[in-house]
């Protein structure tokens, strides 16, 4: 991962924690139910998530009571707008921005000398089954303060005000309850410390539950789709919920979601785009054979390029141009059909989100559709990056290069 980390690819903009934010953020997990680390220093994401703890705990997402439970930890401001490396939800990130949003100031008075644990509460205690994220509906986004900070405000104002009563201001024992919060917690009086709860609405989302599962709402029926296969053979023995049910690797299901006005494809418009050549250059990296020049020299030299194609075998070389070789013979005779000429993951990568769609229902989708096709290198970093970067250590170190300088020339 070197060499994306000297490009600023790899979790560049994590936050550092250390000192006594390592002891807060500590506080954070016993009060969720989880074990402290044993790092004295570590880094985190927007929702508190760390890479190093992760490892430590062997779990991925160790925030996580059950994947009916997730949960944040904020103990910086810092954390606003920063990036979420590990959704449990794709809406988690949008869930973050109202967070900010509405409780910004407070967040950044708490965080001085305290932290926040937050829980997203769907009013599921855990699930049983994967049409349980069907009930995905509300959810109630509840905040809790390490120390009890809150109610060490409403003791302390409780003092004062005893204080404040006829001769009390005389009562030593009193002076010295007073010392000892105001030693503790500091003067708490025009501390505001309440973080009302937040009611974010979902509509279409994914969800990492039961093996990855995309929820497609405001249709006839709602839409599931599963990527675990074992989890979608036991959803389909289903008769209560009128649910339409695909996996991901259906062929049928591009067309479908088409059918529904979800995605589109305009093979004429793709050609010409930097999409294309994109996924038309990652296809033809996976038919190279062990090759006498740097695949990022390959790829991105036209003459090279022709020389290699030349060498591949005249199957895979229809693949690769399968998109011209279409467009070719469509002027010749209209009734060629896509199926029959345009290699599958070729046509299913140059789909689009619908243009009728939300901003982040589209999100939503191209990340669906890069999951289904995942031949575009940029749109692979960005939607799906842990899937990048499984695969980026499985390619050689030119191959690296390319998708390296690709990605960097697009962001």
């Amino acid at each position: 991962m070197q060499k994306l980390k000297e490009a600023n690819l790899y979790r560049s903009e994590l936050i550092p924690i250390s000192g006594k934010l390592v002891e807060r953020y500590n506080k954070c997990l016993l009060k969720l139910g989880f074990t402290e680390t044993k790092l004295t220093s570590f880094s985190i994401d927007g929702i508190g998530w760390s890479p190093e703890i992760s490892e430590e705990k062997n779990k991925r997402h160790y925030l996580n009571n059950g994947e009916a439970n997730s949960h944040c930890i904020i103990i910086t401001p810092l954390q606003k707008d920063a990036p979420i490396y590990m959704p449990f939800h794709s809406f988690d990130k949008d869930v973050m921005k109202e967070v900010f949003k509405i409780h910004g100031d407070r967040i950044r008075n708490i965080t001085r000398d305290s932290a926040i644990c937050i829980d997203f509460d769907q009013k599921i205690d855990v699930f049983y089954e994967s049409l349980d994220v069907l009930r995905y509906k509300d959810i109630i986004v509840r905040f809790h303060l390490i120390d009890n900070l809150g109610k060490a405000k409403e003791e302390q104002l409780q003092l004062i005000g005893t204080f404040n009563r006829d001769n009390n201001f005389i009562d030593e024992t009193l002076h010295e309850k007073l010392i000892a919060s105001a030693k503790k917690h500091g003067d708490l009086r025009n501390r505001d410390l309440e973080l009302s709860d937040i009611h974010f609405a979902t509509d279409s989302f994914y969800t990492e539950a039961f093996g990855g599962i995309y929820l497609l709402r405001d249709f006839v029926s709602p839409i599931l789709i599963f990527e675990d296969e074992e989890t979608y053979k036991s959803a389909i023995k289903d008769t209560i919920h009128d649910v339409l049910m695909y996996h991901i690797s259906h062929s049928e299901l591009v067309e479908k979601l088409k059918s529904y006005q979800v995605i589109d494809c305009d093979i004429q418009e793709e050609i010409t785009s930097k999409k294309y050549q994109r996924v038309k250059k990652y296809l033809f990296s996976e038919y190279l054979d062990d090759p006498k020049h740097p695949v990022k020299d390959i790829l991105n030299d036209s003459v090279l390029f022709k020389s290699y194609l030349n060498k591949i075998t005249l199957e895979d070389r229809k693949k690769v141009m399968s998109v011209e070789l279409y467009l070719e013979k469509l002027k010749i005779n209209s009734q060629y059909k896509i199926e029959d000429i345009i290699d599958e993951q070729i046509y299913f990568a140059l789909h689009s989100p619908h243009s009728s769609l939300k901003p982040n229902h589209q999100d939503l989708i191209w990340k669906l559709l890069i999951n289904v096709s995942p031949k575009d290198v940029l749109f692979l970093y960005w939607y799906d990056k842990e899937e990048f970067y499984k695969r980026y250590k499985t390619w050689n170190d030119s191959m690296k290069d390319w998708v390296i300088e690709t990605i960097s020339n697009n962001i």
